[in-house]
């Protein structure tokens, strides 16, 4: 299950990329059913498949203050991934930087089980 999940963490970084340059270059793609529903059923996996790593490992037994800040860090990726879609310029290319940065974050607090930096 964890390799299925860290391939779903992959394809939504992937799929959320795509769909930042696809609304730079050929915003009316984005339009379509395939790139209207598709993000949401990836996301939706990777969601699914992350509370069923966590129950299935048992990882609320113990410290699990590294999912409630997953939990959080995700909940204000989610934030800058709307701001990416709504905003133009230089505001979208911060977002999406944001955006990036806290995917990283959310990877490292996976990889550690530790969320650190001072950071959530």
């Amino acid at each position: 299950m964890l390799t299925f999940h860290i391939v779903f963490v992959f394809i939504s970084l992937a799929s959320f990329t795509l769909r930042v340059l696809l609304l730079a270059l050929k915003p009316a793609l984005l339009q379509t059913k395939l790139f209207k529903i598709t993000p949401h059923i990836i996301d939706t996996v990777l969601l699914l498949s992350g509370l069923n790593l966590v129950f299935q490992n048992q990882w609320l037994q113990g410290d699990f203050s590294w999912i409630i800040a997953k939990f959080l860090a995700l909940l204000v990726y989610i934030g800058f991934g709307v701001m990416v879609m709504r905003m133009t310029g230089i505001k979208r290319w911060l977002a999406f930087v944001m955006a990036l940065s806290l995917y990283g974050y959310i990877i490292a607090i996976a990889v550690t089980k530790y969320s650190f930096l001072g950071l959530l």
